[in-house]
Order: C-alpha cells, then structure tokens, then sequence
C-alpha cells in the first residue's frame, strides 16, 4: 500500500511539472520576433573576442564603431527593418547605404517593438 502512495505521488508530481513546462510566461525576451533576436545576436557578437576593438581602433578614441563591427551590424539591422514591410529601395533612399543610419534606424525600431511587446504583457496581467 505504502509503495502504491508513494508511485502515485511521484507520478502526481511529475505530470504538475510537465504541465508547468507548457505554460511559460510571457516575457520581452520569449515575444521578441526571430528578426529581433537576431539583431540582439549580431549586438553580443560585438563582444566574441575575434570582433572586439583593435588596438588601432582604440587610438582613435572615438565612441563611434569602427566600419568593420558596424558591418557585422548592418545585416541584422536590414533584416529588422524589412521585417516592418519597408523596401530595400527605401533603405537605400532613406539612408543612402550609411552603415551608422541603417543602425541607428535598426536600434529605433527595435526599441519600439520592444515597448509594444511590454505595453502587450502589461495589458495581459
């Protein structure tokens, strides 16, 4: 008998944490689009060894990215903002292929996606 309360409890248990495996809650990170994801990605990548700033990019003592990590930048950032239904033409035309525009254009519209992602669980609570 013992042996029998002691299996059914342990199965009682296991289905509770199964069923709590499936409801997970809603967070920014779990409802970013896979576009935001990957421009989250190629922003940490900027800290992989190989991608840090070289000496030579150091000297020049400037807060602004060099050409070669902005590059790393720009596939996700054009990535993202396609996502919102603009044309390649338009970035072209917007930005006139400027690296730092097409981030800084990236990085807006990331932030508000993010805003309404948070605006959404709020309104869910």
């Amino acid at each position: 008998m013992k042996k029998h309360f002691l299996l059914a409890a342990f199965a009682s248990l296991i289905l509770v944490s199964c069923n709590n495996e499936g409801s997970a809650v809603n967070t920014v990170e779990t409802m970013k689009t896979p576009q935001m994801e990957k421009f989250d990605k190629a922003f940490k990548s900027l800290g992989d060894p190989q991608n840090r700033p070289t000496e030579e990019e150091k000297k020049r003592n400037t807060s602004e990215l060099s050409d070669r990590r902005k590059a790393l930048l720009v596939p996700a950032s054009k990535e993202l903002i396609l996502s919102t239904g603009v044309t390649e033409a338009e970035i072209t035309r917007k930005t006139g292929n400027d690296m730092s525009q097409i981030i800084v254009w990236a990085t807006e519209i990331y932030i508000q996606k993010s805003d309404e992602i948070r605006k959404n669980i709020k309104s869910e609570k």
